[in-house]
């Protein structure tokens, strides 16, 4: 049998994974102290659902994968984590607003696989429903700028609002049938280049008013007040500038406005978003895609269970595994971290080398003991190669007098203590 990983998954060794779970730690306990609730849903669920309109779109469709179980039922493992969040929402009318809710779970892609992307990778997720106000985007994007303070990664926030693009391309008779597409081909601006940019737009059989219009668009390098001179003109224009000038004044207040940076091309791959949307990348670039985006979806959850009603709901999401990458990247990941504080090595003594390491583990001490009856020299080599803190030699005298000797491994210092065995 040829042994390997199936492509785009990839398994994490214990030195790896101790810092994964070191970022995932501090994103939990961040999103804690901002008062939000842990929520686990299914990674299996219905095609149907995974695949409404509310769902994201026929890009991110493309890339869902499905299966049929015994029954027949169509079913798609999930590709983020926002749908479920909204079926539980949906199911459970009685929850008290406003809610948030924190998940950490795997999903699956079956699309490009480069730095930091993979086809099954960890989303950590906060969403909020019932707060109609840019407040809880600002709370969010605090959140975020919080988070990768403690871990002490350099990121900027680029943030945008659909509603600035969605009035400019109806100013520009851009049918309606092909905005989201457009919208789409705006957002990869800073991804390929311009020749290529234009090619798409042209592929889509504008006229060439409007065609002229957005290159004119992309040419200005606009401002707010861009749209401003817009806002009477159009009603979604107006709704967009209103919520961002307030989403700046909140980012203001919280004193993270030069941590957050205005992009009006930034439109997001989801048709999902109806305003605020946002993209977190690292300042110093060394990864190109975003390791965490989210924005305000009010109309999911309505559509789910078929009514027009529209939930506020805003959600960030940051992404685990293209943080590690980032860790990898700068170099922040420590090499041969120390991951026991005790180590025992038994010497014809190992049921009263566990009843110490018993004892040890009540303090919350880290301790192992050595099991498989190596050699002293053997163990004591297996203690500096793993960076152990402590180590204790029992041996029968040891035990007969109740005594152990504690070596420190980093100063070479040993500690008699008693300990009644």
């Amino acid at each position: 049998m040829d042994y390997q990983n199936v492509r785009g998954t990839q398994d994490f060794l214990p030195e790896q994974e101790v810092v994964r779970r070191k970022i995932r730690r501090t994103l939990e306990d961040t999103f804690i102290l901002y008062g939000c609730k842990p929520l686990e849903t299914p990674m299996l669920n219905y095609t149907e659902l995974m695949a409404s309109k509310y769902a994201g779109g026929a890009e991110i469709l493309q890339e869902m994968y499905t299966l049929t179980d015994r029954g027949e039922r169509d079913i798609a493992l999930r590709y983020d984590l926002t749908i479920p969040f909204a079926k539980v929402v949906a199911m459970n009318p009685n929850l008290a607003m406003p809610f948030k809710r924190y998940e950490i779970g795997k999903v699956f892609r079956d699309g490009p696989i480069k730095a930091g992307r993979f086809r099954e990778f960890t989303q950590c997720d906060v969403d909020i429903v019932g707060v109609a106000s840019q407040a809880a985007e600002a709370e969010l994007m605090m959140m975020a700028v919080d988070a990768f303070e403690k871990l002490q990664v350099s990121v900027q926030i680029q943030y945008n609002n659909r509603k600035l693009l969605f009035g400019l391309l109806q100013m520009f008779e851009v049918p309606e049938t092909a905005m989201n597409r457009v919208i789409l081909i705006l957002d990869k601006k800073e991804k390929i280049d311009r020749a290529t940019l234009v090619k798409e737009l042209t592929e889509l059989a504008l006229t060439p008013a409007a065609l002229k219009k957005i290159e004119s668009f992309l040419d200005a390098n606009p401002t707010l007040s861009y749209f401003e001179n817009y806002s009477l003109q159009n009603d979604f224009i107006a709704q967009g500038v209103t919520e961002v000038r307030e989403l700046m004044d909140f980012l203001q207040a919280l004193k993270i406005e030069r941590s957050c940076l205005f992009n009006p091309f930034l439109a997001r791959g989801l048709e999902i978003y109806t305003g605020t949307i946002y993209e977190i990348f690292l300042k110093d670039g060394a990864i190109k895609s975003s390791i965490g985006s989210g924005g305000r979806y009010d109309n999911a959850i309505g559509g789910l269970i078929g009514k027009d009603a529209s939930f506020a709901t805003v959600g960030i999401s940051f992404g685990l595994d293209v943080i590690y990458t980032a860790f990898e990247l700068a170099n922040q990941i420590e090499q041969n971290p120390r991951e026991i504080d005790v180590f025992i090595i038994p010497m014809n003594t190992l049921k009263q080398a566990l009843q110490l390491a018993t004892a040890l583990r009540k303090t919350g001490q880290r301790v192992e003991v050595e099991l498989s009856g190596k050699k002293l020299s053997k163990a004591m080599d297996k203690a500096n190669r793993e960076n152990v803190g402590k180590v204790i030699v029992l041996g029968e005298n040891e035990v007969a007098a109740n005594k152990i000797a504690i070596k420190d491994m980093v100063s070479g210092r040993v500690e008699e203590v008693e300990f009644n065995f």
